[in-house]
């Protein structure tokens, strides 16, 4: 990692563990407390616990013009991104993703969907409604390493970052308290549960939370509906095409208009937030990641509304090439931070505890 990102956030952290104004904010504080020196791992796992919701900074006597120059989102979030392309696994495809985050995004969705495209030429002869273009062997030959090698990547990524934090055996109620916080998503209450200063300076608001909320639930639903589709094809004998009111549209409907409503709010807001309370060089690639979530449950809502039509030929590669982009980039994008910041909040409630 890069030292003088971390020395920068370390001289920070030791300005505001004798200061202590912010000490009912976020998860942050609590476990900058209780140190009084701050070893590389310890910076790391503070900025993973950070949510960049910018109280502290609003609340700041040391922010800018003074001497001390305290800018803690900021030095937090630059130190979390490097954390990230840090341990990921390879790590060369991280940074690309940084720079050119909505081109790859874009790119690589255009050409994954031509390709798509031209698989329906292997259409099959029976095939009923998405299957009439593509067929269900074909799609899971495509798709099941598509999503199995980027978990294996995160795994080994999530490896490397629990070592370099220190991190040891946790009970599974230490994971529990990290997987409810992250489901509330405490964090962006602001410590005091007016809500965090994102994107309006210093009036308090719950809007990201919100929309936090509905993308994580929404993307939840619709990995539920995919799940539920499995275990009814496999395990049932009951292939697609489902009904209205099968289990796989009833959560996936539901899932894919969070998702967009979830997403369309968070890029809304990133627009009106300040980046120079985040890491300006990588707002490129979290917007990609945000937009490229969008387009995988609008493409979805939209390919479920033609079903039936000629529109299908066209939309069914465009969802695919939406899908499998996702899927590929996850280990790379703003996606891995989930899975970081779990980790984070369970060695937060395993120090705790």
């Amino acid at each position: 990692m890069q030292t003088d990102l971390i020395a920068e956030a370390r001289r920070q952290a030791e300005i505001c563990n004798a200061c202590r104004y912010c000490e009912g904010y976020c998860s942050v504080f609590p476990a900058l407390h209780r140190e009084r020196a701050f070893s590389d791992g310890d910076i790391t796992q503070l900025a993973n616990l950070c949510h960049n919701c910018r109280g502290c900074y609003y609340a700041c006597q040391y922010t800018a013009p003074h001497e001390f120059y305290l800018n803690l989102p900021r030095a937090l979030a630059e130190v979390r991104h490097d954390s990230w392309k840090a341990h990921a696994w390879p790590g060369s495809f991280a940074a690309l993703f940084d720079r050119s985050g909505v081109a790859i995004a874009a790119g690589l969705t255009l050409a994954v969907a031509f390709v798509f495209m031209l698989a329906q030429g292997l259409r099959p002869a029976d095939g009923m409604e998405f299957y009439a273009y593509m067929s269900h062997g074909l799609m899971v030959a495509i798709f099941a390493p598509a999503f199995v090698l980027p978990l294996l990547a995160l795994a080994v990524s999530l490896r490397s970052y629990w070592r370099a934090v220190g991190g040891g055996g946790f009970h599974l109620r230490d994971l529990w308290s990290a997987m409810a916080s992250a489901g509330r998503m405490k964090n962006l209450e602001g410590g005091h549960g007016d809500g965090c200063n994102f994107e309006d300076e210093d009036r308090f608001t719950h809007a990201r939370r919100h929309f936090h909320q509905a993308t994580l639930y929404g993307f939840l639903l619709c990995f539920a509906s995919t799940s539920s589709g499995t275990v009814l094809h496999y395990g049932f004998g009951l292939e697609a095409p489902y009904g209205l009111f099968s289990l796989p549209k009833l959560l996936g409907i539901p899932g894919g208009v969070l998702l967009c409503l979830g997403t369309a709010g968070l890029a809304w807001l990133k627009t009106k937030a300040d980046p120079n309370l985040g890491a300006p060089k990588v707002w490129g690639g979290e917007m990609a990641f945000v937009l490229l979530l969008f387009a995988v449950s609008a493409t979805g809502l939209l390919l479920y509304a033609a079903t039936g039509t000629g529109a299908v030929a066209l939309l069914l590669p465009l969802h695919l090439g939406t899908v499998l982009t996702f899927f590929l980039l996850t280990p790379y994008s703003k996606m891995a931070h989930g899975f970081y910041r779990l980790a984070a909040l369970t060695k937060e409630a395993s120090a705790q505890r």
